[in-house]
């Protein structure tokens, strides 16, 4: 079979490898799509931590179950799937609390082990999740959408309540939908005047934001000097996540759903007169998942234009770059298998 390698920052070959031997309470799935996501620009780059090379990317990933070794009444082959990445230990404290998003020993395919940039992989049974009545290339866009649903549900994202999203990449999109969904009162903030106007056309936001000095006096404003409750930062940018706590109620509460490769500071009497509480938010965990396929199942979701970019798994390669530009507006682009 094909598989697209990482090999080196920068650099991608396309390889023949022998198709994978099942294990035991595994599934062989045939890989349909293959969402890139900020995680797959980033190791690209070489600017992705926890990561090493050769590696096989790709995170986001829809299938067809070929073969399976093991028992699951659920799951059959020919069933279409979603993968959920995040292959945990199911013994550390994270685990054993129902925490498996945030496991001691998380390996993240795509990542910390090769992921699903290639025509067939084995998955865990307990990493799939069936997607019956989505197209490929919305299954292949779940998992990107639960990493913003996570973050709201970290959050605590209430009816009627304020909720802001810094960033109006996919991740950021994704929460600002699903706080919408929830029931919150959503303000998004974004330097890309465009990407504002797609946040309020295709997210259904209340308000926009430009980031920048005038967007402190705004928020206060637009919420009648109350500030949100929750601020969720999805930049992956450590100026703005430095300055996210000044948008923070008091009592209020900062998730990072964004990652950077750096240190995050802040003036400590800000942080602790609001007696706030900063959260990190990774991963996702099975209701998630199952929450977002409901979600475009019923058509809350706009799938149509949250995929801009499309490439043939051949053509992947020569596509990339231009995907790494912004001005190709870009805001999901998907491999075709």
């Amino acid at each position: 079979m094909k598989s697209i390698v990482c090999v080196e920052p920068g650099r991608f070959e396309m390889k023949e490898v022998p198709v994978p031997v099942l294990g035991p309470e595994e599934a062989l799935v045939r890989i349909l799509r293959v969402g890139i996501c900020g995680t797959d620009l980033h190791a690209y780059r070489g600017k992705q931590p926890y990561f090493e090379y050769p590696r096989v990317l790709g995170h986001e990933l829809s299938g067809e179950i070929v073969e399976i070794n093991g028992q699951d009444p659920d799951l059959a082959p020919g069933d279409q799937v979603c993968v959920i990445p995040y292959v945990h230990c199911g013994e550390c404290i994270a685990c054993r609390s129902g925490k498996t998003n945030c496991c001691t020993r998380m390996s993240v395919m795509g990542v910390h082990q090769d992921g699903g940039m290639r025509e067939y992989m084995t998955v865990p049974l307990r990493h799939l999740v069936k997607t019956e009545g989505l197209a490929p290339e919305q299954a292949a866009i779940v998992e990107c959408l639960c990493i913003g649903a996570h973050a709201v549900r970290v959050a605590d994202a209430r009816p009627g309540s304020w909720v802001m999203i810094i960033g109006a990449g996919p991740i950021g999109l994704g929460a600002m939908r699903l706080a919408k969904l929830a029931g919150a009162r959503v303000i998004a903030m974004d330097i890309n005047e465009e990407r504002l106007r797609f946040c309020k056309q295709w997210a259904s936001v209340d308000e926009t934001v430009t980031a920048g000095q005038e967007a402190l006096a705004a928020v206060e404003k637009i919420t009648g000097g109350d500030f949100p409750v929750a601020v969720i930062d999805a930049t992956g940018n450590s100026g703005s996540m430095e300055q996210a706590l000044h948008f923070v109620a008091h009592g209020g509460r900062l998730v990072y759903v964004g990652l950077v490769k750096s240190d995050i500071t802040f003036h400590d009497p800000d942080f602790h007169k609001r007696e706030m509480a900063i959260m990190g938010s990774r991963n996702a965990m099975r209701e998630d998942f199952l929450d977002v396929i409901e979600a475009i199942r019923t058509g809350k979701i706009d799938t149509d234009s949250f995929i801009t970019h499309r490439a043939g798994f051949a053509d992947m390669i020569g596509q990339y770059e231009e995907w790494l530009r912004p001005e190709s507006g870009v805001i999901k682009a998907i491999v075709e298998l």
